[in-house]
C-alpha cells in the first residue's frame, strides 16, 4: 500500500507550476570534514525550497497529481499500477514525480506498452524507483549521497551549484503534501 502512494507524489512533483514556485540560489560549498566516511556526501547545500502550493494543503500526494495538469500521465499509471490506495496512505513518503514531458522522454509507444494490463508489474516497478520513506526534506538530502527506493535499487543523491539531482536529473521543486514531500522531475528515474 506504502509503494501506491510513493507513485503518486511522484505524479504531483512534475507539476511545471511547481517547478516555477522553486527557489534556485545557489550557496557556497561545504567543507568537507577530515573524518568523512565514504558514505557521506561531499555536497554544497541545495537552495531548493519545499514550497507549500496553493490549494495543496491537506491533500495526499495523489491529490495534488490528480490537480496538476502536468501529471496526467503519472496519474493513469499510478491507477494501472494499483498504487493509489498506497500513495494516499498516511506515509511519510518522499516521492520524485515525473512530468508528462517526462513520459513523453521515453522511446514512442512505451507509456502506453506499460499501461497494458499484462504489464502491470514492470509499471509498478519502475514507479516504486521514485519512490521512498520516510519523507526526505532538501536539508536532510544534503547530507545523502544516495537513497534506497521501494524498488530496492538506490538513487544517486548530488547536489552541484546549489541545484538537487537524482541519478544525474535535475530536482525542479519540492511540493509539501500531507503524507510527504514531492519532488518535481521532467525525466523517468530507471533502476541500474
Amino acid at each position: 500500500m506504502k509503494r501506491h502512494h510513493l507513485v503518486i507524489v511522484l505524479a504531483i512533483s512534475l507539476s511545471l507550476p511547481f517547478a516555477n514556485a522553486a527557489d534556485k540560489k545557489a550557496s557556497t560549498p561545504k567543507k568537507a570534514a577530515a573524518s568523512e566516511t565514504k558514505h557521506e556526501a561531499k555536497h554544497s547545500e541545495t537552495a531548493l525550497k519545499v514550497v507549500k502550493l496553493d490549494g495543496a494543503e491537506g491533500k495526499d500526494m495523489v491529490e495534488v497529481a490528480v490537480s496538476s495538469p502536468d501529471h496526467t500521465t503519472l496519474v493513469v499509471a499510478v491507477k494501472a499500477a494499483d498504487l493509489v490506495e498506497t500513495l494516499t496512505g498516511p506515509g511519510p513518503y518522499t516521492l520524485f514525480a515525473p512530468t508528462n514531458a517526462a513520459f513523453a522522454k521515453l522511446p514512442k509507444g512505451t507509456v502506453e506498452n506499460l499501461l497494458k494490463p499484462e504489464n502491470k508489474a514492470t509499471l509498478r516497478s519502475i514507479l516504486e524507483h521514485h519512490a521512498a520513506a520516510p519523507a526526505y526534506p532538501p536539508k536532510v538530502l544534503n547530507g545523502m549521497s544516495d537513497m534506497d527506493m521501494v524498488d530496492g535499487p538506490k538513487v544517486k543523491i548530488e547536489i552541484k551549484d546549489g541545484i538537487l539531482f537524482a541519478d544525474g536529473v535535475e530536482v525542479k521543486a519540492a511540493i509539501q503534501s500531507k503524507n510527504g514531500i514531492i519532488y518535481i522531475v521532467d525525466s523517468i528515474l530507471l533502476a541500474k
